[in-house]
């Protein structure tokens, strides 16, 4: 059994958890500062729509941006020697773009949950906002925070039809778990697929399984 779309999963939806984690996060603070209500009703519209989008249309847009011959895509490639579409850089970007909006709405139903009081008594005593968002409304915020991160990692884990359109199908270097059981299937080799769907299935179990720990561990606080 060829080991490489585990090895390739694994790397893939562990950068985009990390990369998503603190975007996630950084996101939800600026929406939450943000004063004007049509204004970040818009910007939280924008921030969740990879959520509602289906994949491949998600995966169309950052093709028609990060191709070769398209205005990103170029200009990384160009300027940097880069190449983004069909490479494993795509497959994070990808993953990032697609679990993104769970983590980001995560950590902001986590920010929302806190007590204002607590807020409003650190800038009383004279705590700079800063401070506040690293004493008071991270560690409120935590398990909601690291529940948005364990599912945006799986959400990242499980993502074919973006990966597909950028990073494309390609063997040992952006074939993730979800594409070889795609590419199995379509061969007609039904036991290697079947191989990788109960790999897939028990790492998404233990990340299930790790998500209620946490919820879990936040209702007995």
């Amino acid at each position: 059994m060829d080991m490489t779309p585990i090895l390739i999963s694994c790397r893939t939806a562990g950068a985009a958890g990390i990369i998503t984690f603190f975007a996630g996060i950084a996101a939800a603070k600026l929406v939450l500062a943000i004063r004007r209500d049509w204004f970040r009703i818009l910007v939280d519209g924008i921030l969740t729509l990879p959520l509602v989008l289906p994949p491949t249309v998600a995966g169309f847009f950052l093709l028609y941006l990060f191709g070769v011959k398209r205005p990103l895509g170029r200009f990384f490639l160009e300027y940097f020697g880069v190449k983004i579409a069909f490479s494993w850089g795509a497959t994070v970007l990808a993953a990032v773009v697609i679990s993104f909006p769970l983590m980001y709405r995560s950590a902001r139903g986590a920010f929302e949950q806190v007590d204002e009081n607590l807020i409003f008594a650190g800038r009383t005593l004279g705590l700079s906002e800063w401070t506040i968002f690293w004493k008071i409304l991270i560690p409120g915020a935590w398990p909601g925070i690291v529940s948005g991160g364990v599912l945006a990692f799986a959400r990242g884990l499980g993502e074919f039809g973006a990966t597909a359109m950028i990073a494309g199908n390609i063997a040992g270097k952006t074939r993730t778990l979800p594409l070889a059981i795609y590419s199995e299937v379509a061969a007609g080799s039904m036991e290697r697929a079947g191989v990788y769907v109960w790999i897939i299935v028990a790492i998404s179990l233990l990340i299930v399984g790790v998500w209620n720990l946490t919820v879990l561990r936040k209702r007995k606080r």
